[in-house]
C-alpha cells in the first residue's frame, strides 16, 4: 500500500521508518500510599462496582461544531474548493497528534483548532478504529484483561484508508466506538474533507503508512503520574468503572504499552509538546507553520477564464424559446414587476422547466390494457425512484413544481453560503435521502452564474454514490461561464434550463441576468450592489 508524499515540517522524520521494540518493560506497581493520596484527586467512588454510563466514541459524542469567540468552527468538515476541472485543489494539511493515555492530545488538537481559525477542520479520534471483538475478546475486556493498548487492537487498514479518503475531499464512514460495551454502535458518522484535518491518538505513529500520510507529527509529551490521574478520573466518572479494575489495568496493560509501542514513536515527531495543553508558546509555533502550508486558492478566477470560447456542451438543454416562454422570461426580468407576479410567472417556468427535464429520465416499453379490453404499447419509468434536491435558498422554490408533478418525490436540502473574506463557496448544512445512491436525483437551483455553487453541490451528490449520469441539474437562468464550468467538471451530468445569457461582470453577476431571485421572491431586502447572488450562494 502506499501514500503520496507528506509535506512534512521535518522531511527527515516523515520517511523514517516506524519502530516498534519488543524488548519487555517492566511494570511499576503502584504502592498502597500512592493510591491513598491519588484518592484525594478523584471523585467520591462508593464500595460498590458504579453503575457504567454509555460513553462512545469522540467522533459521535462530540457536536460537529467548535464556538470560539471569533467564530464557529466545523469539525464534521466539508468538501473543499473544487477547480473547473471537478478536482480538490489541493489537498488537505493533516496534523498528526501522538502520545500516552489522558496525555491531553485532545484538548492540544481543539486549541490548534482555535489559534488556526480556519472555520473548516476534521477531528478524527483513533479511539473510533478499534477492532470489532470476539466473544472471547470481549469477556476478557468485560474483566480488563484485554489490552487496549496494543497495535493490533485497532483496526490501521480502516484508519489509513479513511485518511486518505478524508485528504482527497471526499466523504467518510467512521464507526462510532461504545466504550461500555467495548464494541461498535450500529450507526456510522459522516465526516467531510476540509482544509485541515487533525488525526489524534496513542498510535498515531505506529504504522509507517499512516505516517506517510500526515503533514505534521507532533507528540504530546505529559508526566506519566498526571497521566495517570487523568485516567483514573475519566474511567470512574465517565466510564464508570472502578479504582482498583483502572489500576489493574494500567499496570498491566497501559504503562508497559507506552514504555514498549508509543514513547519510541517520540522520535519520529516533528514537534514534540512538553506539558501537553499547558505549552502555549509550543502551540503558537505550531499554529504558525500551518498557516504558512494553508495557501489561499481562488477557484472563481479559474472558473471564470476556463472554456469561455468553447461551444456549449451537448449535455445542455435548453427549453424551446416560444413566444409563451420568452414572455414569461419579460416579466420575471423586469425589475418594475410586482412580487405577487413575480412569483406567479416563475412557478410557470418552473413547472415546464421540470416537466422538460423529466423527458431525459430513462423509460422501457410496457403494455397495459385499457378499459376497453385492449393492449396499449406505451412507456413506463425505468428507474427506481426519482429523488429532488434543493440548493437553499432560492432552489427551494422548485420544490412545489416537482411535487406537484411526481408523486411521493423525496426532497433533499444543501445550504451553501459565500465566504465574505474569499468569494468562494462553502457547504453549511447537508440533508439528504437514504439510499440516495439508486435514485435519479434532480438537482435544483434558480440562478447558476460561475457554477462554483452548483459543481459543489454535484461533488457532494457524487460524494454519496450517486453516479454522475443520473444527476440532472436544473435551473431557471443559467450563464455560458456556469454551463461550461460544470460541463467541463462533470461531463454525464444532464444540464436543464429555460435560458442561458452570455455574459458575467466582474462581480460575477449573469448580464442580463434576472437579478437576486430569493430576494425577488421571498420579497427580502436586496444586496445594496443590486447583485444576483443571494448570502446562501447561487453561483
Amino acid at each position: 500500500q502506499t501514500a503520496p508524499p507528506a509535506r512534512s515540517a521535518n522531511p527527515s522524520a516523515a520517511s523514517a521508518p516506524v519502530g516498534r521494540p519488543w524488548a519487555k518493560s517492566e511494570h511499576i506497581p503502584l504502592c498502597s500510599s500512592n493510591a491513598e493520596s491519588l484518592d484525594r484527586l478523584l471523585p467520591p467512588v462508593g464500595a460498590g462496582r458504579s453503575p457504567r454510563k454509555r460513553t462512545t466514541s469522540q467522533c459521535k459524542s462530540e457536536p460537529p461544531l467548535l464556538r470560539t469567540s471569533k467564530r464557529t468552527i466545523y469539525t464534521a468538515g466539508r468538501p473543499p474548493w473544487y477547480n473547473e476541472h471537478g478536482t480538490q485543489s489541493k489537498e488537505a494539511f493533516a496534523i498528526g497528534l501522538g502520545g500516552g493515555s489522558a496525555s491531553g492530545k485532545t484538548t492540544v488538537a481543539r486549541m490548534i483548532i482555535e489559534a488556526l481559525d480556519v472555520p473548516w477542520v476534521v477531528l478524527l479520534s483513533m479511539d473510533s478504529f478499534y477492532k470489532v471483538l470476539t466473544e472471547q475478546q470481549q469477556e476478557q475486556a468485560a474483566h480488563n484483561n484485554f489490552n487496549f493498548d496494543h497495535p493490533d487492537a485497532f483496526d490501521f487498514d480502516l484508519i489509513i484508508s479513511t485518511l486518505k479518503k478524508l485528504k482527497q475531499g471526499k466523504s467518510v464512514k467512521v464507526p462510532i466506538y461504545d466504550f461500555t460495551t467495548h464494541s461498535r454502535k450500529k450507526d456510522w458518522k459522516t465526516l467531510y474533507g476540509a482544509n485541515v484535518i487533525i488525526f489524534e491518538g496513542i498510535m498515531a505513529f505506529a504504522d509507517k503508512t499512516l505516517l506517510e500520510l500526515l503533514d505534521m507529527k507532533i507528540f504530546v509529551d505529559t508526566d506519566s503520574d498526571i497521566r495517570l490521574v487523568r485516567r483514573l478520573r475519566r474511567d470512574i466518572s465517565e466510564r464508570g468503572r472502578d479504582i482498583e479494575g483502572v489500576i489493574k489495568q494500567y499496570n498491566k496493560f497501559v504503562k508497559p504499552a507506552f514504555d514498549q509501542y508509543i514513547q519510541p514513536t517520540m522520535r519520529l515527531a516533528d514537534i514534540v509538546v512538553p506539558r501537553g495543553s499547558g505549552n502555549t508558546v509550543a502551540i503558537d509555533l505550531i499554529v504558525q507553520h500551518v498557516h504558512s502550508q494553508l495557501e489561499e486558492v481562488s477557484g472563481l478566477a479559474a472558473l471564470a477564464s476556463a472554456h469561455q470560447c468553447h461551444p456549449l456542451p451537448r449535455t445542455l438543454s435548453v427549453l424551446k424559446s416560444t413566444p409563451q416562454v420568452r414572455g414569461m422570461h419579460t416579466i420575471i426580468r423586469d425589475k418594475e414587476t410586482s412580487r405577487d407576479e413575480f412569483i406567479f410567472y416563475s412557478k410557470r417556468l418552473m413547472r415546464l422547466l421540470i416537466e422538460h427535464a423529466l423527458s431525459f429520465l430513462p423509460f422501457q416499453d410496457c403494455v397495459v390494457q385499457t378499459p376497453q379490453g385492449q393492449d396499449y404499447a406505451g412507456k413506463c419509468y425505468a428507474g427506481k425512484q426519482i429523488t429532488g434536491v434543493s440548493i437553499l435558498r432560492a432552489g427551494e422554490t422548485m420544490e412545489p413544481a416537482l411535487r406537484a408533478v411526481c408523486k411521493d418525490v423525496r426532497i433533499g436540502t444543501i445550504l451553501i453560503q459565500t465566504n465574505q473574506l474569499t468569494g468562494e463557496p462553502e457547504l453549511h448544512y447537508l440533508r439528504l435521502p437514504k439510499d440516495i445512491s439508486d435514485d435519479h436525483v434532480i438537482l435544483m437551483d434558480c440562478t447558476v452564474s460561475t457554477g462554483a455553487a452548483a459543481m459543489m453541490a454535484v461533488r457532494v451528490l457524487l460524494d454519496h454514490d450517486v453516479p454522475e449520469d443520473k444527476i440532472f441539474l436544473l435551473s431557471l437562468l443559467m450563464a455560458e461561464m456556469g454551463v461550461h464550468s460544470v460541463a467541463y467538471a462533470f461531463p454525464r451530468v444532464r444540464i436543464i434550463t429555460t435560458a442561458v445569457d452570455k455574459r458575467v461582470n466582474d462581480l460575477f453577476r449573469i448580464i442580463p441576468g434576472i437579478g437576486n431571485f430569493g430576494d425577488r421572491y421571498f420579497g427580502t431586502d436586496a444586496v445594496p450592489d443590486g447583485s444576483d447572488e443571494e448570502e446562501p450562494y447561487t453561483g
